[in-house]
């Protein structure tokens, strides 16, 4: 398993021009453990606008979500339905699938509230984003404590277009009136995330093995490191 020095080659937090000012971290899969509800709530969700619960449709719109993992879900269920009535049904049965696990099914990754917390107390802030709707996002928040954890909170609904669009990396530097987009870092465990970064203009792209992708599926979009968790974080950014 790779760890903090796996790209050693590429610039390190102290040999770029600005310092971090802006760390950008995914929830789910991120900083989240969610033990695969997000898949268990799809499921519900396609069951519910008939979609058939067994056979090629089902497995290529199960493959869909997971390559997608990251992506707004309502993005995510109008390109798979087409029509705009069918995926908002399946987007509220989603939600609601989800919502109703989050209490028993959601926990911090380890590490994950000490490295904000060390970020944070650095000087460094620290925004988390979804894409989930925002009242998912408040109800995670909640089951967690995690209300007053970061510097503020976003999900696609906030910022316009979910990932991999950079809509939330740049409205997140917005938020946080950073000097200069080489300034902010992102955190995520997806494709989606590190893609959404280098569109932004984030020069540092971190991907971490605790949630939906694979090392290879990272490593397939260039980040410019792969970590085994977040709680890894703070030693590749403070020094």
């Amino acid at each position: 398993m790779p760890n903090a020095t796996s790209l050693a080659h590429l610039p390190s937090a102290t040999e770029r021009t600005l310092p971090v000012e802006l760390v950008v971290m995914d929830m789910a899969g991120t900083t989240v453990s969610d033990d695969g509800l997000v898949l268990a709530s799809f499921d519900a969700a396609a069951t519910s606008v008939s979609l058939p619960e067994t056979g090629p449709e089902r497995e290529d719109a199960r493959r869909y979500v997971l390559d997608t993992m990251g992506q707004s879900k309502i993005e995510v269920f109008r390109a798979l339905f087409g029509d705009e009535d069918r995926a908002q049904a399946a987007n509220s049965a989603f939600e609601a699938a989800y919502d109703a696990r989050i209490d028993s099914g959601v926990t911090a990754i380890a590490g994950a509230a000490d490295a904000i917390t060390r970020l944070r107390d650095a000087g460094t802030k620290v925004i988390l984003t979804t894409g989930f709707s925002p009242a998912t996002q408040e109800r995670i928040l909640d089951t967690l404590g995690w209300k007053n954890i970061a510097d503020a909170y976003l999900a696609p609904g906030d910022a316009g277009r979910g990932r991999p669009f950079p809509d939330l990396v740049l409205t997140a530097a917005l938020r946080a009136q950073v000097s200069d987009m080489t300034a902010v870092t992102i955190v995520g465990d997806t494709s989606n995330d590190i893609d959404s970064g280098r569109r932004a203009g984030a020069s540092v792209l971190v991907g971490v093995l605790t949630g939906a992708h694979s090392e290879d599926q990272l490593r397939a979009a260039n980040p410019t490191h792969v970590l085994p968790s977040v709680a890894d974080l703070p030693a590749l950014l403070l020094h």
